[in-house]
Parts: structure tokens; C-alpha cells; sequence
């Protein structure tokens, strides 16, 4: 799901959730509210908070865990690009079209990186895969002439099969980070909590805004 969408259903879930508590003030009987049910009330939330708490550290740490490993996957990429490029370099004039291929290929890579197209658009859109296609084809077509250029050629292919293998790995890991069941538990016990905070709060305009400006934080941008 996009992030903004799951960003507004979590909304419409914290939110509802402390209206919800609100409504209920009409409908259940008094002593629903005298203090030792408020005591109660209240240690159940603070176990469900510290169970949030816990379970929302896990979603950060795998979100960042995922970041990271992926952040040295595409540096590692655009190392091995670099270092093609310069084995072509040495090989000789021979090389210029397979050069003109791989900046053709980056050029397009990084053109769809600037428009923000997902993941999928960024590493396996038409033009990527004609490109990669084209540039491996062009390496083999390579004609040696002495052992330095059939190094450098066997090189060449070793890298291009290597950046192969990393651009389908990139490919497998487009997905959101953060476990999806782990994700509906935290919204379902955020909204339990907000709706105990309904369920005992008064009704005025500050108290209601309270959730607005807990479920309108940008976190859930930053793991999806």
C-alpha cells in the first residue's frame, strides 16, 4: 500500500478509536467510571502501551535493518559500475560502443531515480532492460586480440553477470520492510489506547485534537 493511504487508514484508526471512547461516555452506566474501574482501565492500557512500545521498536529496527542493507546494495552497484566502465576503458577503442551503452543504461536509471518512480520503474522498466540486454550482448561481440583484452573482456562479463544479480536482489527486497501482521497489531493497540483516553476524557476541542497530532506524525513515511 502506498505510504500516504497507510498513513491516513493508521489515522482514521487512532482518531476513530478516541472518538469512539467519547461515544461510549453516553452509553455505558455511571459506575462504569468511579475510580477502581478507572484504576483497571488504566493498567490494562499501560501493559498494551509497553507491548506497543516494544513491538514499535522491533518495526523501527527492521525498517532500519532494511534501509541499510539495501543503502550498500545500491553503493556497491554503483562501485561495480564505475570499475566496468574503466576495465572498457583499457580494453581499447573497441569498447566505445559497450562504454555508450552503460551510460545510456545509468542515464536512464538515474532519469527515472529524479521523477520518483517506485523501485520496480527505477531497476526494471522497458528501457532498463533493453539497455542491460544490449550492453551484455555488446561485451561478448567483443572481439580480443592478445590476452590482455581476453582478460579484460572475461572481466567485463564476470561484472555485468554480478550487477545482474544485484539489480534481481533490489528487484526482491521492492516490498515494504515492516511485517504487515506486526503493523495491525500496533494500529489495533494505538486505537485501543486512544480509546481509553476518549473513554474517561471530556469533550472539548483540545482534548480532541490530541490523537489528530499523534496519528498525523510522518514515522509511518519513513517504514513503509
Amino acid at each position: 500500500m502506498n505510504p500516504i493511504a497507510t498513513s491516513c487508514v493508521i489515522f482514521a484508526c487512532v482518531f476513530g478509536g478516541a472518538l469512539l471512547g467519547m461515544t461510549l461516555q453516553n452509553f455505558l452506566p455511571e459506575h462504569h467510571f468511579d475510580p477502581d474501574s478507572r484504576t483497571i482501565v488504566n493498567l490494562g492500557m499501560a501493559l498494551v502501551g509497553t507491548m506497543s512500545a516494544l513491538l514499535l521498536s522491533l518495526l523501527i529496527a527492521s525498517a532500519k535493518s532494511s534501509f541499510d542493507a539495501q543503502r550498500s546494495e545500491i553503493t556497491q552497484m554503483s562501485a561495480d559500475i564505475v570499475q566496468l566502465d574503466r576495465v572498457l576503458s583499457r580494453y581499447g577503442p573497441e569498447a566505445a560502443g559497450v562504454r555508450a551503452a552503460l551510460r545510456r543504461v545509468v542515464t536512464a536509471a538515474d532519469r527515472n531515480w529524479a521523477e520518483g518512480d517506485s523501485r520496480s520503474q527505477w531497476l526494471d522498466s522497458p528501457e532498463i532492460r533493453a539497455g542491460v540486454a544490449s550492453l551484455y550482448e555488446k561485451v561478448q561481440e567483443l572481439t580480443p586480440h592478445n590476452d590482455f583484452q581476453r582478460s579484460l573482456q572475461s572481466q567485463a562479463l564476470q561484472m555485468g553477470i554480478e550487477l545482474g544479480k544485484m539489480r534481481s536482489l533490489l528487484l526482491e527486497q521492492a516490498g515494504s520492510s515492516i511485517p504487515c501482521p506486526f503493523l495491525v497489531v500496533v494500529v489495533f493497540w494505538l486505537s485501543m489506547i486512544f480509546t481509553s483516553f476518549g473513554l474517561f476524557s471530556p469533550r472539548n476541542a483540545t482534548v480532541v485534537s490530541r490523537p489528530c497530532s499523534f496519528a498525523r506524525c510522518p514515522c509511518q513515511e519513513r517504514f513503509s
